[in-house]
């Protein structure tokens, strides 16, 4: 198998203060990493044949914790973004960066309503790919090639490095599959306000399945769609969208679209 697979969490000592995001231990400042690890179990199982099992949410905090203290200051007061891998033979590692702490509920974005409430700031400004992607899983992996290239299409570099992005590029970029079916974003999942309330792709559409997008449809903060619901027709420009995953909790942006008087293709602007 030519990928492993990939959760990537937050620790964060703000969430200690966030009671939804307590585990069986109690308050935790890995934001919803018994999430994560119940993904891991479910992903290797659907694996049995390649990936050995014995994952646990206790031996993944305990890599967490093992990797924080490593990466942390010694009061462990530093946020970070803690991404851990589950190869094939069963091996779990896990990679720490440094990220800029939470000051306030971090899925109070998905509250937001665009009809009454005052818009918030900053914005993420979203662009569309200009072309459909059709190999992507509701797994998520090491393996990235789809979504890299359409951050190199809207002149976003790949997750990771270290070049700067294009002078006109967007924070993000929204995919589609064949049908024209919008999935997610590079990096989040996407939900876009409907009917009164936010909606978000079904994981048939070809979107990883999210922890946050787990715990915000649990809660009723937003809906999956019918298959083919949220489709390149159906969005706006300048159309809210509400992006999320388990390091950034919630954000929101705003839809920016071009379409190609030539190709008639929606591309970045």
């Amino acid at each position: 198998m030519s990928y492993a697979l990939l959760a990537s969490t937050r620790y964060d000592p703000f969430l200690t203060s966030c009671v939804w995001n307590n585990d069986i231990d109690g308050p935790s400042p890995y934001l919803l990493l018994h999430y994560q690890a119940d993904r891991l179990i479910a992903s290797a199982a659907l694996h049995d044949k390649t990936f050995r099992h014995g994952t646990t949410l206790s031996n993944v905090k305990a890599l967490c914790d093992k990797v924080v203290r490593e990466h942390n200051d010694s009061r462990g007061e530093t946020a970070l973004k803690v991404r851990v891998v589950l190869n094939p033979s069963g091996e779990l590692s896990a990679t720490a960066t440094p990220v800029k702490a939470f000051t306030s509920d971090p899925t109070l974005p998905s509250l937001f309503n665009p009809l009454t409430n005052v818009p918030p700031t900053p914005v993420l400004i979203i662009h569309i790919d200009s072309q459909p992607t059709s190999d992507t899983v509701s797994l998520k992996t090491t393996d990235r090639r789809a979504y890299d290239d359409a951050r190199i299409r809207v002149g976003l570099q790949p997750v990771g490095s270290l070049d700067p992005p294009a002078g006109d590029a967007p924070d993000d970029v929204i995919l589609y599959n064949t049908r024209n079916a919008v999935t997610e974003s590079s990096v989040c999942n996407v939900a876009f306000y409907r009917n009164r309330r936010w909606v978000t792709p079904p994981l048939a559409a070809g979107c990883i399945s999210g922890v946050l997008r787990r715990w915000l449809i649990e809660q009723h903060r937003i809906f999956e769609a019918v298959e083919d619901e949220l489709t390149l027709d159906s969005i706006k420009d300048d159309e809210w969208v509400l992006v999320s995953n388990g390091v950034i909790g919630c954000q929101l942006g705003r839809i920016k679209l071009h379409t190609s008087t030539e190709t008639g293709d929606y591309a970045k602007d």
